[in-house]
């Protein structure tokens, strides 16, 4: 690498020479792009030879990696898909255990009613729930590597599952909300191990199914190696599509709260046809829900909100929800609200666990869409929450490890009559917040919802459905949340903020998935708009130092003299080429190609007068002029333009890329500014434009881009000057010496 050596610029040349600036053209002229000025000498720096890449190489050196079988390997295959082997020996059960024990009771407590509320929103019977949150905590602790997650029924999840399962439930025939509703004109047996399959069991059959799907897309992108895959689920566009899907799901537990029995509504709209049935029929209102639900929700709020606000200094939070619901039960069965008001009850929950069970092959054809934005969602929570408390806690967490282990929660379970879940928050947030260890707190969770399976599930039989509402309602309040973020979220970034509504009014007013289509659709498209349209300025050089920036952001900064520094803060490529022109071409004030044009006109005009000045004049006046005059100054509308500067620099330090388009822009501005005698160097480009510049021939077959391309702005505008001086006085030097002509004219008078 050869050394830089500093050179001192003869003048700082800075805002008042426009008197050379007319004659920038005439100057430039007389040295070519690729010679150097007297005294400078460009940085160079030497380039590592490129290492010799083949696909074939690398494919057989993976194979090897993967094929090769030895003890180690298999004690680290089995380590890294089962994690549990490498955290579980090292487990202290002095310092970890007291603390996973006393989180794993508290969530196991707060998760009872909410896999029982959960239940219902995803169209399935209580005890489905449960069984959920017990099957996906025991997997999800062998193969996690999170300590802090909590994997169950999610509420958007569960939504998204029940829209699906009711679509499937009126497209089988099956008509009402009663579980215990035969076909309608359908007469087809449904055989899941238990003769004859009713509303329930074909519901629980989709469910199971669209688990399935679900897991087995989330492996498949785990053992791919798509973990990536979830950045472009921003947050923003997530916190946007949680916050809707409540208002989908408040909006679909209204009818439990008043207890109204109106159709549920799918597809596009489902939101506001709700809302008009619900004042439809708003005068059917049960009276006994009604207040049941008032009174819960003026016990659980304000006790929830102090949990939030005390939750550094008390110890555990208070566990209001299952207080309510064990209350709420009690009063039920003694006042006996399903016989006496017509409330509607949970029923019969059963004991003990199912004979597992095969996946409908039948629905897979039908379910496979519904699966992939479910799969997506799932996934994209687990990891995102998996990576916030690991940083927070200080330990590593392997993204496609998590979808793996997600995947596998969704997969297996589904043999065992559960349906699709992931990473809830709120559980999540509980389990943090009580000083869990590690995930041997899911194991005691666990075991607290397998005594309710075992024994406890049948004393629940006279709990309203309007409490399970309830405690559905009060568990959104995080999502309703965001409405107050939005003001704050506006300061900081519109465009994110933009991104926020558009895909919570869509998730809202269309449906789930079209919602998160539409925002993942639209946050592309901001990217590429702030790609296409990105900030460009001019700068300005900071006093006696080295530095350049923005003229327009701040103050005091002193241009250079017939010298533009341009900075276009973006890559340059086929979609935002004709926008770098247009922009370069604003902020200069020269258009390099009108200029042209116009030039060439003057010149047109001045010959054709000349031309004919010589026709009149010339047989009279012949004897007065010497053989070879200097012709006369065009008259002033005539004159041909003169701009304000010799060199424009393009600072290319916030361009990541150029692609062939952006490289054909480059040299074909270059060309058009040449032609009006303004040279065009690069500044700050990495290395891969550089080499995209010399493979592209961006300085001619003789130099690639070596004196057109500056590691630093600074060395571009000494280059430029110094240049600019020894052209200039070697062209006075020039024109101090006298025409031999003149002479020989001014001698014969």
């Amino acid at each position: 690498m050869e050394k830089e050596r500093r050179i001192s610029s003869p003048g700082a040349m800075e805002d008042t020479s426009s008197q050379k600036s007319g004659q920038s053209k005439e100057v430039l002229s007389s040295l070519t792009p690729e010679e150097s000025p007297a005294n400078f000498i460009h940085v160079k720096l030497e380039e590592y030879e490129p290492a010799d890449f083949s696909t074939k190489d690398l494919i057989l050196k993976k194979a090897r990696e993967v094929c090769t079988c030895n003890h180690q390997t298999i004690i680290t295959f089995f380590c890294q898909l089962f994690p549990v082997l490498d955290w579980l020996p090292r487990y202290n059960i002095k310092t970890q255990l007291l603390g996973d024990v006393i989180s794993g009771l508290l969530v196991g407590i707060v998760a009872i009613p909410q896999s029982i509320s959960y239940s219902l929103l995803a169209s399935q019977d209580p005890i489905y729930g449960i069984y959920t949150n017990f099957f996906c905590n025991i997997i999800y602790v062998a193969m996690a590597t999170s300590r802090h997650n909590f994997v169950g029924s999610f509420g958007v999840l569960c939504l998204m599952i029940g829209q699906s399962v009711n679509r499937h439930l009126q497209l089988a025939g099956y008509s009402g909300d009663n579980s215990g509703s035969s076909l309608v004109g359908n007469s087809t047996s449904f055989s899941n191990g238990t003769g004859a399959c009713d509303r329930s069991c074909y519901a629980i059959t989709v469910a199971l199914s669209l688990s399935f799907l679900v897991g087995l897309y989330q492996i498949l992108l785990g053992v791919l190696q798509l973990g990536f895959v979830a950045v472009y689920l921003s947050e923003p566009l997530l916190s946007g599509f949680v916050t809707g899907s409540s208002l989908t799901i408040i909006t679909s537990q209204m009818k439990y709260l008043l207890g109204l029995k109106i159709p549920r509504h799918e597809g596009v709209g489902s939101f506001l046809l709700t809302w008009v049935d619900l004042f439809r029929y708003i005068q059917n209102t049960n009276i006994c829900d009604l207040v049941t639900s008032l009174v819960a929700l003026a016990i659980i709020v304000p006790v929830k909100e102090i949990n939030d606000r005390y939750k550094e200094k008390m110890k555990a939070p208070f566990p209001i929800e299952l207080l309510v619901v064990i209350v709420a039960t009690v009063i039920s069965y003694y006042f006996n609200f399903e016989e006496r008001y017509k409330s509607a009850v949970c029923g019969g929950i059963p004991t003990g666990f199912r004979k597992p069970t095969l996946p409908d092959i039948n629905l897979f054809s039908s379910l496979a869409v519904d699966a992939l934005p479910i799969a997506v969602i799932g996934f994209a929570m687990t990891v995102s929450l998996a990576e916030i408390f690991g940083k927070k806690h200080g330990y590593a967490v392997r993204a496609n490890q998590e979808m793996i282990a997600i995947g596998m929660c969704n997969l297996i379970p589904s043999f065992f009559y559960c349906f699709a879940s992931s990473a809830a928050l709120t559980k999540t947030l509980l389990k943090e917040s009580t000083g869990t260890q590690s995930q041997v707190s899911g194991l005691v969770t666990s075991l607290v919802l397998l005594l309710v399976l075992l024994w406890i599930a049948p004393l629940f039989y006279s709990l309203q459905t309007s409490i399970l509402g309830v405690v559905t309602i009060v568990n959104l309040r995080g999502g309703l949340r965001k409405f107050h973020d939005t003001p704050r979220m506006w300061q900081l970034s519109k465009l994110d903020t933009v991104v926020w509504w558009t895909t919570m009014l869509s998730s809202t007013l269309i449906t789930t998935e079209i919602g998160l289509l539409v925002g993942i659709c639209f946050a592309l498209l901001c990217i590429i708009f702030r790609t296409q349209r990105p900030r460009a300025t001019l700068l300005g050089k900071v006093s006696n130092t080295e530095i350049y920036e923005d003229q327009s952001t701040y103050k005091q900064l002193s241009s250079i003299a017939n010298i533009k520094i341009f900075r276009f803060e973006s890559s340059l490529y086929y979609a935002n080429k004709d926008y770098f022109k247009t922009v370069l071409y604003q902020k200069t004030g020269v258009n390099p190609i009108l200029l042209a044009a116009k030039h060439q006109r003057v010149e047109a005009q001045a010959n054709a007068d000349a031309g004919n000045s010589k026709s009149f004049f010339g047989t009279r006046l012949d004897c007065l002029k010497p053989a070879k005059q200097r012709t006369e100054k065009p008259p002033a509308d005539a004159s041909p333009p003169s701009i304000d500067m010799h060199t424009l620099i393009l600072e290319c330090g916030a361009m990541q890329f150029i692609d062939t388009v952006g490289l054909s822009v480059l040299k074909e501005i270059r060309r058009d500014y040449k032609e009006i005698g303004v040279q065009v160097l690069l500044a700050n480009c990495n290395p891969s434009i550089r080499h995209r510049l010399r493979e592209g021939g961006w300085a001619g077959e003789t130099d690639s881009g070596g004196q057109l391309a500056f590691h630093s702005v600074h060395d571009a505008v000494r280059f430029a000057e110094r240049r600019y001086h020894v052209q200039w006085e070697s062209k006075e030097k020039k024109d101090a010496v006298p025409d031999p002509e003149d002479l020989n004219f001014q001698a014969s008078l």
